[in-house]
This record gives structure tokens, sequence and C-alpha cells, in this order.
């Protein structure tokens, strides 16, 4: 199933739910539309919520990383949700855990941008 995508808004960030594979030949332009989108309609603060991701590979990865970049030299942040153990797995494998924070609840990725 190829990625989809859907953006909710807590205060000053903005949640986007992903489902699907998150992979260069799946969902890979769905997942960098949505978080390009909000970063154009001014959102500094980016929650990606990775509950309904099935699959993810280097490449989305590398979106993700590409989002950390982008943020940070705009003032942001870019946070994780609910990653599945295979995710967890590929973020720690990569080293990209040291960029990206992962956080197993909502609430607290949220109140995490608030510091």
């Amino acid at each position: 199933m190829s990625a989809t995508t859907t953006t909710r808004y807590s205060g000053p960030v903005a949640i986007i739910d992903i489902a699907g594979r998150v992979s260069l030949s799946d969902g890979l332009g769905v997942m960098r539309d949505a978080i390009k989108q909000e970063i154009n309609s001014g959102y500094k603060f980016i929650l990606l919520n990775l509950a309904g991701v099935s699959y993810i590979d280097s490449a989305g990865l590398g979106e993700m990383a590409s989002a950390y970049i982008t943020l940070n030299h705009i003032g942001g942040r870019v946070k994780l949700v609910y990653a599945q153990q295979k995710v967890l797995g590929m973020l720690h494998l990569t080293r990209l855990n040291t960029l990206l924070t992962t956080y197993t609840s909502e609430d607290e990725a949220l109140a995490s941008f608030a510091r």
C-alpha cells in the first residue's frame, strides 16, 4: 500500500499522520509533499506520526533527514512519534536517531516543542 498522509494541527505544530509504505518506489513523494506544504504554509514545527508506516527504506529516512536540515535552518524542528520497531531499527542503524528525536506518546512529543 502506497503511503497516505493527513495533517492535523496543535497550536504551532503540524502533525502529519503517515500510513503505508514509504520507499523510493512507493509513497516517498507523498510524505515529501506533505512536509513541504506545511513548511510553505509557515509551520516550523512538524511532528511525523509514523504509527501507520509499515515499511520505510533509506530514501524515506533521507527525506526525514532532509526535513530536519531544512527546518533546522529556519529555526524549526521535526520530531517523530509512534515509530514501529522496524523503523526504530533503521533509525538506529543509520544513526539518524541522533538527529530525529522519537517519542512513544503524542502528548509528550507535542510538549517537547515548547522546550
